[in-house]
């Protein structure tokens, strides 16, 4: 109800309050997405310390990957029923409360549950609802808002890359966990930030209508009299379930959602491992520790330019309409990349990599928001991302522990590029499809209709020739017997 006394917007703001949205979202995904990156340079300390091989360490990272993703509908439905601010700042609590336990981690196992379950669960319920406020803010520059508020990921990486390496070097890996673990804290600010917004082509909320509908029908049969826990209860949360779960998914059974979610399950398959075995890809062909972490650094920086750079252009008039070409442009690059991987075996063949993959990288992240949007509306944004980012969860819980198990298998990474450079382009080439057979079937459409067009004027023009004729000859007809009438009466 609180909703309803706000003032509702004719539309996005475009700007005002929205900036501090931006700024928001941009220090949510440092606390989240550039964190879970760094989760990486833990690997090899990891695997040092328990003595384990790559495919279980690499769960660590790929159970804090599909958490965070998993539970991204949990996120969403915390935000549209109770409010961004308090599930922000909720994540927050638990994934620094995560990171914290991880410090003090005596097993994997113990790292699965606390570094992977509950940091992950916090950090979906901070990410997808604050990417969805930028959505609300904005319109005209939502590609722009979205590049500038994505690349705090770029950024935390290139900043935190090396600071955690220093402190494992400092403190070892549990006086890092601990740092980060206080400076995760940060989302509580963060979800201070997160004002709520009233559009006015947002619906009305279930909790409303339903409770208007039944106060009308209360009082029409005098329920005054009648207990408190009557049945009316029971069917006002029956039907409030039902009205929430079709008006907020109804967008499950439009075919562009369908193909673009597709697409997506194969680009994170493809995307996470690269995350996890960089830096231990860079240090068995002879890089040192430093210039690994170094590599990262790149990686995030130049995620960066491309967050900003491809948001800035695509918001133009000329590739606005474009949008989809240009994100599935991005994740074939990604997958093309990923291909030429493992012939990259020293330091200055690596750094290029880092260029054209970081850049390629925050091109297509800033671009899946903004392609949600155009697909399902604004009204639906917020539950679409949380179903987008369900999506990750099973190939970021299961790509980096099949590489590493490839690893392990075959003694070599290049099975592991392979796979998830194919898995990337298969993703771009199944969205390119879909557009042009879309494309193809609209312009059957219009020929169709166009003919269709012809046959109803030609039909209704026969029509009416037809019904002039009937009346002339009903005129005539008239006419001839009143001219018999008239002779017979002589």
């Amino acid at each position: 109800m609180a909703s309803s006394r706000r003032a509702r917007h004719a539309g996005p703001p475009d700007g005002g309050w929205g900036w501090m949205i931006v700024a928001g979202c941009f220090l949510v995904t440092i606390c989240t997405r550039a964190v879970t990156r760094c989760i990486s340079i833990f690997f090899v300390e990891f695997q040092a310390y328990f003595g384990q091989d790559y495919a279980r360490t690499a769960w660590i990272h790929s159970i804090v990957d599909c958490a965070t993703m998993l539970c991204a509908p949990l996120g969403s439905l915390i935000s549209n029923h109770v409010s961004c601010q308090v599930g922000i700042i909720l994540g927050g609590l638990l994934a620094s409360t995560g990171l914290i336990l991880s410090s003090f981690a005596t097993s994997l196992e113990h790292l699965y549950l606390s570094l992977g379950v509950l940091t992950g669960l916090g950090f979906a319920l901070c990410y997808s609802p604050a990417i969805a406020m930028v959505g609300k803010y904005f319109n005209k520059r939502k590609a722009l808002a979205y590049g500038i508020a994505m690349s705090g990921s770029g950024i935390g990486t290139f900043i935190l890359a090396p600071v955690v390496q220093l402190l494992i070097e400092q403190f070892s890996w549990r006086g890092a966990l601990l740092i980060l673990g206080g400076f995760v804290l940060n989302l509580c600010v963060c979800g201070a930030l997160m004002r709520p917004i009233a559009l006015k082509e947002d619906h009305k909320t279930a909790p409303e209508y339903l409770e208007q509908d039944y106060a009308l029908k209360a009082q029409k049969r005098d329920l005054k009299r009648m207990s408190i826990c009557s049945p009316l209860i029971k069917v006002w949360s029956h039907e409030c379930l039902c009205y929430c779960s079709w008006k907020e998914y109804d967008f499950l059974l439009m075919p562009d959602f369908m193909v673009l979610a597709v697409s997506i399950l194969f680009m994170a398959y493809g995307c996470s491992p690269l995350f996890v075995y960089l830096v231990p890809y860079a240090l068995s062909v002879g890089v040192s520790h430093h210039q690994a972490a170094f590599l990262m650094s790149i990686l995030g920086v130049i995620d960066i330019i491309g967050n900003i750079t491809f948001g800035w252009l695509t918001d133009r008039r000329c590739l606005k309409k474009h949008r989809h070409f240009c994100y599935l442009f991005a994740v074939g690059m990604d997958g093309l990349c990923c291909l030429f991987l493992p012939v990259l075996q020293n330091f200055p063949l690596l750094v290029p990599f880092s260029f054209t993959f970081g850049y390629f990288d925050g091109a297509y992240v800033t671009l899946i928001p903004v392609v949600t949007a155009d697909v399902v509306g604004t009204s639906s944004l917020s539950s679409a991302l949380g179903v987008v980012y369900f999506l990750h969860a099973i190939p970021y819980l299961v790509s980096p522990p099949v590489a590493g198990w490839l690893v392990d298998t075959t003694g070599s990474y290049t099975a592991s590029f392979l796979l998830c450079g194919f898995s990337m382009i298969f993703s771009s080439m199944l969205l390119c499809f879909a557009r042009l057979a879309k494309k193809i079937k609209r312009a059957q459409l219009r020929s169709l209709t166009s003919d269709t067009g012809t046959k109803q004027h030609i039909w209704t023009n026969g029509a009416i020739a037809y019904s002039v004729t009937a009346e002339l000859d009903q005129k005539n007809f008239e006419f001839l017997a009143s001219d018999t009438n008239s002779y017979s009466n002589r």
